[in-house]
């Protein structure tokens, strides 16, 4: 096999952002500025050969650090000044890095979030450049708040989603069903479920706005449109959407996280239940004790009730896989 190089002297301009985390302050950076000089061309190995290039970031990096692709994401917890300087060195150590290896980061687009009432406020600084402190930033297409409540992203799904229902409303004359079933599960939905276990609304007007989306699409199809919404879920096969986010958790995240499919190690987000027991299936999950709102409603904890109620885990699982493939389809 042959590959085609050419010899360049170009920047690949990149992102970067910075957050905090808990009681902790979360700086995330991303990589501004790439000068390499041998690009590959029609190879499928660039990507792979760009995270080996940067397979070393973390190296001497005493707080937790995460990577993905372009975007990388320092957070720690801060409960005193010690905490504050070493947050800094690790700042000044990914700046040595970026420096040697000639990948620059565009402090202008660095972000700093602190997370948490206990999180001490205090400034840090790139390239003797004071990084800026905001309470809201989008990663990876979901948007985080320094309060970790989740009605900001509820809303912005909620608009891309119904500016695509109003644009299919407004072009669309033949109204037969099967046609606004598949532009509404490629167009409109998607936007509602991206991430959605990183975000599931728990207000009832975060859940009520989200459901509106679907209740004003069962509304175009005329043959249905004076029937209760459950009803038009029924004739249609459609769950409610509240019903998908629960589905997602159990299947999606949970049964795939226990089972070893995913790449995630089960030990950091459950622990099994250790307890014998007559009834029910034997991968239950133990429950934590949590002392605030928020905390409640997050997957690790929010999930353990209703995985636990299951009365067998495979055959629940397989049951509605198969309600979930004949919905998609």
């Amino acid at each position: 096999m042959e590959f085609k190089t050419i010899r360049v002297n170009n920047q690949i301009g990149c992102r970067s952002r910075q957050s905090s985390y808990g009681d902790s302050t979360w700086i995330a950076h991303g990589y501004a500025c790439l000068k390499r000089n041998v690009l590959r061309l029609r190879s499928v190995l660039g990507p792979l050969l760009f995270l080996i290039y940067i397979n070393d970031l973390d190296y001497g990096i005493k707080n937790w650090i995460l990577k993905f692709a372009d975007d990388t994401k320092l957070f720690g917890k801060i409960q005193g000044t010690s905490d504050v300087i070493k947050l800094q060195e690790d700042l000044d150590q990914l700046l040595q890095w970026a420096e040697e290896w000639q990948m620059l980061f565009n402090t202008e687009k660095c972000k700093v979030m602190h997370i948490g009432n206990c999180s001490i406020q205090r400034q840090y600084c790139m390239a003797n450049q004071q990084l800026d402190v905001v309470n809201q930033e989008k990663d990876l297409g979901v948007t985080i708040s320094s309060d970790l409540k989740v009605s900001l992203q509820c809303k912005q799904a909620y608009n891309k989603a119904s500016r695509i229902l109003g644009l299919i409303n407004r072009t669309i004359e033949y109204r037969e069903t099967t046609i606004l079933l598949r532009l509404y599960k490629s167009l409109v939905r998607p936007h509602l479920e991206y991430c959605v276990p990183a975000w599931s609304p728990h207000y009832v007007k975060d859940r009520v706005l989200i459901e509106k989306i679907q209740r004003r699409f069962t509304r175009m199809i005329p043959s249905i449109r004076k029937l209760s919404y459950e009803d038009r879920l029924k004739e249609l096969g459609l769950w409610s959407l509240e019903d998908r986010r629960v589905r997602a958790d159990l299947i999606i995240e949970v049964y795939k996280i226990i089972h070893g499919i995913s790449s995630v190690d089960p030990q950091t987000f459950f622990e099994l239940s250790t307890h014998n027991r007559t009834r029910g299936h034997p991968l239950k999950l133990n429950k934590n004790r949590v002392h605030t709102e928020l905390r409640q409603h997050f997957f690790t904890e929010r999930v353990v009730n209703i995985w636990n109620k299951l009365e067998n885990s495979h055959c629940i699982v397989i049951k509605l896989l198969q309600a979930a493939i004949g919905e998609t389809l």
